[in-house]
């Protein structure tokens, strides 16, 4: 009888696991490390740094992104600009839900969560887009004109967005601003009334005009395309937009952008060919820049804008994530088939995470 029913717990656990790991509940901390060749999403303990559960998330993952209050998932799958879904993981129940259909988008790959939406870049569709969790639709959709817009940030308070076009060579810099009048403002007609803007038909005999001509316009997007360096990806914002830092993989330097003034203000040659991500350490003071073309994770200090440290942590490195609260950096060594495991106090790798086969797209899950 006892044999029996260790077996029939046995089987249970390896249901629980779907096969890849027995199941453990989910802490309120995660850390979300995509495997691309393993199509799943680990959901690692970053105290223990063990994996507490994989769940499939679909054929080519390259981004995770959390919502904000830690229970929900969601994955780009990329295809090369050419799959149309985003997968869907519930965290608490460690499964997967129902993929989104982006159709007619295809290529899905950078991925932010900001106003309780999914915002998102579909690359072999030249847009950005935002996905509604609450209605299940996409509800916006901007186009960038620009090839492979490829990542994405957007401000908290949503009116600032940037994206890194790596076969374009530029950033795109948007910003939410009011209009005034319709195109040109109303037309220079001589006798016309008085507060004719403000009247429905037409002025004086004349055909009316375009729906809204003489009407005030509500806020809409400009979109400023800056020219940068060959192949920029990896990019990171300061100061809430402010400042932004775009590393260029061809050409291994690093453009500085001005927000205010849509222009390059620095490029900063530190080689950094091959580089993939660059993130800022959560005080603004240190520049992370991991590239898949070498074994270096570069430390640059972002007020001499020097660089102060190679560190080598494997023979290439794609996906970069900071911890919460400021102690480490995780970065996923892709043909490693690791994550290590950075103190950003000593600079120092600590660890490793094996969390599948070629590791990519991370993110935090905070629990609320």
């Amino acid at each position: 009888m006892k044999t029996r029913w260790l077996a029939g717990l046995a089987v249970c656990a390896g249901l629980m696991g779907g096969g890849l790991v027995v199941a453990q509940s989910s802490p309120e901390n995660m850390l979300l490390i995509l495997s691309k060749r393993g199509h799943t999403l680990a959901i690692v303990d970053p105290v223990s740094l063990k994996v507490l559960a994989k769940v499939p998330v679909g054929d080519d993952p390259h981004e995770v992104i959390a919502s904000t209050d830690g229970r929900t998932a969601y994955v780009s799958n990329y295809g090369g600009g050419s799959l149309h879904t985003l997968a869907v993981v519930d965290l608490v129940g460690q499964k997967a839900l129902p993929p989104i259909d982006l159709t007619p988008l295809r290529g899905a790959h950078g991925l932010t969560f900001v106003g309780g939406k999914t915002w998102f870049t579909a690359e072999g569709s030249k847009v950005i887009g935002r996905f509604d969790p609450a209605t299940g639709k996409v509800d916006w959709v901007l186009g960038t004109g620009q090839d492979r817009t490829h990542m994405i940030w957007v401000a908290p308070d949503e009116k600032k967005i940037v994206t890194a076009n790596v076969a374009s060579g530029t950033m795109s810099l948007m910003e939410l601003v009011a209009r005034g009048m319709g195109p040109g403002g109303p037309p220079p007609v001589r006798g016309r009334p008085k507060n004719a803007h403000r009247q429905g038909g037409a002025l004086a005999g004349l055909p009316p005009g375009p729906p809204g001509y003489f009407g005030p316009r509500g806020p809409d997007w400009e979109e400023t395309v800056v020219k940068v360096g060959s192949g920029p990806e990896g990019f990171d914002v300061l100061g809430e937009g402010k400042t932004v830092w775009v590393a260029n993989a061809q050409d291994g330097t690093v453009s500085i952008i001005d927000f205010a003034s849509k222009k390059v203000t620095d490029t900063l040659a530190l080689d950094v060919k091959g580089a993939n991500r660059l993130r800022f350490t959560l005080d603004g003071k240190m520049a992370l820049i991991s590239s898949l073309s070498g074994p270096d994770l570069v430390f640059v200090d972002v007020a001499s804008r020097k660089v102060v440290k190679r560190l080598k942590i494997g023979t290439g490195a794609a996906g970069m994530v900071m911890e919460p609260g400021g102690a480490r950096a995780f970065v996923a060594c892709s043909p490693d088939d690791y994550v290590a495991v950075i103190d950003l106090k000593t600079r120092t790798m600590v660890g490793k995470i094996d969390a599948g086969g070629e590791p990519d797209g991370m993110a935090w899950a905070v629990r609320r």
